[in-house]
């Protein structure tokens, strides 16, 4: 009796879970190894926000420290939600306005994803890592415009630069139907991010600076960071979060995601000990602001190489960067335009030379592999050649793009912030906050 009444269990608790079964199996299976990593990469990303807002504020004076974190923690909340809206939707849609940009209804507020795993992982992880890669990048072109403009002005210029630059060139570069994703033999090389973020922004940073003009005061004013403390642990929250960045591009848990980890390190550390060898030997001293400059300057050029290169490639690409961004900040100074935190000539100039001189530093077993697919039709100088199209197509558009948003924002709610409200410092004129909490605002610097 005990027996036939545990066989009767059995067949009822089958029956129940039958119809959840093959509901399961219609969906595809998900790899928990694979979905594991790409949450940690998404939350290590968006860490990088809170640490780029820690590395902008110390740099700034202590009158303009919450203004300054605030652009980026903003960024958050703004592109956060135009993602789920829309954005998804026109970065990875079809084709629409000749390849412009794309749609798909299915990714209108998210709504068609619900169910669908691609690639062993929920469809909703992969928008959202994606997503996080949307809130950073122009939350980074706020280093060019910071001590200067009013927060509506920011705001909206995030909402349209989101828009008319952000999503083309994602949906260009990483989209299965986009241009450069198709250029050529093998498409465009760009793991995570060099053209679509760091280029794109670094070049949005220096319209947005030449067109809003110098802070008052600058260069003859010195302008001293407030707290060089958190702009160190910014830059250590910024390394620690590109793990993520670069080793999640790759989209699986296996040998590729090693590989990215690897030269993502690799990089980064060559680039901070070649900018501290460089001012040891100009300065006979090396500083803080060094070290955290060649970090980045390592980190930026191997986000779009970290798939592709070995460790001599990334350690390479850290050290040539780190000397290209050292003589890109010199000539800023010579010039005399104000981009406030090196936004151009870290971001513009130090991915844009990983777009580049990766095409030398390929691994054989990727040349192996392209050859395998393309035959004859792969060489490092048709690579160069397509890398060189994708960054003259996201400079170009980040430029005209950047400029016809900037007037717009001027010609609407304003984007230069004024005489008074500048001196008086962001914090208390737009906040009516001090960073610092009881700091007397006569002594605000």
């Amino acid at each position: 009796m005990r027996g036939r009444t545990v066989k009767v269990l059995l067949i009822i608790t089958f029956l129940l879970s039958y119809p959840q079964i093959i509901f399961a199996a219609d969906k595809g299976t998900i790899d928990s190894g694979t979905t594991a990593w790409m949450l940690t990469s998404t939350a290590l990303v968006l860490l990088m926000v809170p640490g780029l807002a820690m590395f902008y504020g110390g740099l700034v004076r202590t009158k303009n420290v919450l203004g300054t974190m605030m652009h980026s923690f903003v960024a958050m909340a703004i592109i956060g939600v135009l993602w789920t809206v829309c954005g998804y939707s026109l970065s990875f849609g079809k084709n629409i306005l000749g390849g412009f940009v794309g749609w798909n209804g299915d990714y209108f507020f998210l709504n068609g994803i619900d169910d669908r795993i691609t690639k062993g992982v929920p469809e909703y992880v992969l928008a959202m890592f994606q997503g996080k890669f949307a809130i950073i990048a122009p939350a980074l072109i706020s280093g060019a415009l910071a001590e200067r403009v009013y927060f509506r002005g920011y705001t909206l210029f995030i909402v349209l630069w989101f828009l008319v630059v952000y999503c083309p060139l994602c949906h260009w570069v990483w989209a299965s139907d986009g241009w450069l994703y198709n250029a050529g033999a093998s498409g465009v090389i760009d793991l995570a991010g060099g053209l679509v973020i760091h280029v794109s922004a670094g070049f949005s940073a220096l319209i947005v600076a030449l067109f809003l003009g110098r802070r008052h005061g600058y260069p003859k004013t010195t302008m001293h960071p407030n707290n060089l403390v958190m702009t160190l642990m910014g830059a250590g929250l910024l390394w620690v979060g590109w793990f993520g960045f670069n080793a999640g591009s790759t989209v699986q848990s296996g040998l590729d995601t090693a590989r990215a980890l690897t030269m993502t390190q690799v990089s980064a550390a060559s680039g901070a000990l070649t900018w501290l060898i460089i001012e040891a030997l100009a300065f006979q001293k090396v500083t803080s602001l060094a070290f955290v400059s060649g970090i980045l300057a390592g980190l930026v050029a191997i986000t779009p190489a970290a798939g592709v290169v070995k460790p001599i490639g990334a350690f390479a690409l850290g050290a040539l960067s780190s000397i290209a961004c050292f003589y890109a900040l010199k000539a800023k100074t010579k010039l005399g335009y104000d981009d406030s935190l090196d936004c151009f000539g870290i971001h513009g100039i130090g991915s844009g030379l990983g777009v580049l001189l990766l095409s030398f530093f390929i691994r054989d077993s990727w040349i192996a592999d392209a050859a395998a697919e393309v035959g004859n039709g792969w060489s490092i100088w048709k690579q160069l050649l397509i890398q060189m199209k994708g960054i003259g197509a996201t400079i170009t558009l980040a430029t005209i793009g950047t400029l016809v948003i900037c007037f717009i924002v001027e010609k609407t709610v304003g984007f230069r912030l004024d005489e008074q409200r500048e001196l008086t410092g962001l914090d208390q004129s737009l906040h009516g906050e001090h960073g610092y909490g009881l700091v007397n605002s006569e002594i605000l610097s």
